[in-house]
């Protein structure tokens, strides 16, 4: 038989955890037909993958896509390194469903990214038609935000529900459910996921469970309570009988060394017959705005609203003593700031301040000759909010114990970005979203062989694809989907991460696709041809089933 597409004399690392093998790969219609030796076999096109590893498309399990991909549809930092699907709305934020009402709290939410989008959607299904209309290069399954509901029905008021704003906040992840999310996501450390019960959460489970979908969280702490968040992940999860996924959870600065407690309870709650897996990227720092660090309450209303309550001594100084009591433990780079770690926080953007770019809090604050503290909350201020840094936060001992586990698989926790247009304006540093994936293959297969090629290869798509629920992709198999990428082992490279010391600006940083990624398919159409994009939008946007539920909670 001819083939739309055949490519020849690949290695083929199949998706499975197996060791490659030689075959050649015929896709028809989109699938993939045949795997075996077809020699002469015609096509309309041959790919000669002569010393190169054919394996199934990426599937970004954890991703903050969900604007991005309005923006731009070409998805160009993620394709480009060999993702094929990602999974959007993590963290509790999602974006839909909204109300008109509370519209503007979500956009905050969101930041600068909701500022390029026309929001005229209003359920998830209405959300997930847009960007099935719009087009994307790559494939996309939603979850529903916990966050992003909770802000529909009330807001972001630290308080309990009542009766009937938890019937309608359960309403809203069925009716999310039936269009088509994959599950549940919360924020716990983010507004105003902090602020909800456990027995709020256990309750909008039982929902996902009713329709078969599952729940992933970012868990209430990540340091120095990470043992603590994570017995609630799983607590949820088996009140509500919903499987489990707890999102990027290696222990961050305040829980270093701690994974081997969270191991044996992965363990027991594996043994007790909870579904319970987890994902991690494997970058040791991040970027995001110094406010973030503030207590959640100090961060609502806007940029304005948080910089007078700054401005404030008072109120000042409350928000310093909160930090350092963190009662409501904010995300895992607060560590740094909770411990006065401030030798690990590099100033990264800012507009006033250029002069102090590269240098870290510690540096800064001798300069001046004031306490770290007031350095931090004085940047906010004088940049009115909009003031970035890079955190080092995690151990990378860490990182590669975390990476070992057999119940981790890999993701970005990125965004689809590009260096240009809209989103190469978005000022921030950003391996996760242009090189991950290749970062581990070179760094952590290749260099420092902390994985074999084939464990990172599983890791990257049948282990999330079952995670997913997605029986017709994640493997190298006949009848699947053609999601393939043709990578060159001993070729491919990140050129989006920074190493210790930082130093800015550095050239066209960091927005650097990587190397090695020769083709990407999506659907068995060339996405990604010798390292160069083709313009082409053939991913689809995945539904979960929505078979009426058969046995319905009330």
């Amino acid at each position: 038989m001819a083939f739309d597409i055949l490519i020849k004399n690949g290695l083929l690392v199949d998706g499975t955890g197996n060791p490659w093998f030689r075959a050649d790969v015929g896709v028809s219609e989109g699938k993939i037909a045949e795997i075996k030796r077809l020699g002469n076999t015609k096509a309309e096109k041959v790919i000669d993958a002569r010393g190169s590893v054919v394996s199934p498309g990426f599937i970004d399990i954890h991703t903050h896509s969900d604007l991005t991909l309005l923006i731009n549809s070409r998805a160009e930092s993620k394709i480009r390194q060999g993702v094929t699907t990602e999974v959007i709305g993590n963290c509790g934020l999602s974006a839909a469903p909204v109300r008109k009402e509370t519209l503007n709290f979500l956009k905050e939410e969101w930041g600068l990214e909701a500022k390029s989008v026309e929001w005229n959607w209003c359920s998830l299904g209405d959300y997930l038609n847009r960007l099935e209309k719009q087009g994307t290069s790559l494939n996309v399954a939603s979850l529903v935000g916990h966050g992003t509901i909770r802000t529909a029905v009330i807001g972001v008021e630290n308080r309990s529900l009542t009766h009937k704003e938890m019937e309608e906040m359960k309403t809203l992840v069925a009716q999310s459910m039936k269009d088509g999310a994959f599950g549940l996501s919360s924020g716990l450390v983010y507004l105003p996921g902090c602020y909800a019960e456990t027995s709020e959460l256990i309750r909008l489970c039982r929902v996902v469970a009713d329709y078969g979908g599952f729940y992933t969280s970012h868990i209430r702490g990540e340091r120095e309570t990470i043992v603590e968040a994570l017995k609630e992940a799983i607590e949820i999860g088996e009140q509500a009988s919903v499987p489990v996924q707890v999102s990027h959870n290696c222990p961050k600065y305040g829980a270093h060394g701690r994974f081997k407690e969270q191991s044996e309870i992965y363990e027991k709650a594996r043994a007790r017959g909870v579904d319970v897996t987890f994902d991690n990227d494997a970058h040791t720092d991040f970027n995001p705005p110094l406010s973030m660090v503030l207590p959640q309450w100090a961060q609502a209303g806007g940029n304005e609203k948080m910089v007078a309550r700054l401005e404030s001594l008072k109120t000042r100084n409350k928000i310093k003593k909160e930090i350092v009591e963190d009662k409501f433990p904010g995300p895992g780079y607060s560590g740094l700031v909770k411990h006065g770690r401030w030798d690990r926080i590099f100033l990264f953007h800012c507009k006033k301040n250029k002069d102090f770019i590269g240098k870290n809090i510690k540096e800064i604050a001798k300069m001046m000759g004031i306490d770290p503290f007031d350095v931090y909350f004085d940047l906010i201020i004088e940049e009115r909010g909009e003031v970035s840094a890079i955190f080092n936060y995690i151990e990378e001992e860490d990182i590669r114990t975390v990476l070992r586990h057999p119940l981790m698989m890999i993701c970005s926790d990125g965004a689809a970005l590009a260096p240009y247009g809209v989103l190469g304006k978005i000022n921030g540093y950003s391996p996760c979203s242009y090189g991950e994936y290749p970062y581990i293959l070179e760094r952590y297969v290749r260099e420092k062989k902390v994985l074999t090629l084939h464990e990172a290869v599983r890791k990257m798509t049948s282990f999330p694809a079952q995670r997913l629920g997605l029986r017709d992709r994640g493997l190298l198999r006949e009848e699947m989907w053609a999601d393939i990428v043709i990578l060159d082992p001993n070729r491919i490279k990140d050129r989006a991460t920074s190493h210790h010391p930082y130093r800015f600006p550095l050239p066209n940083f960091p927005h650097k696709y990587p190397l090695g990624i020769k083709y990407v398919l999506v659907n068995g159409k060339i996405v990604v041809e010798k390292g160069k994009h083709n313009g082409v939008f053939p991913g689809r946007v995945l539904r979960h089933p929505v078979d009426k539920p058969a046995n319905m909670r009330k």
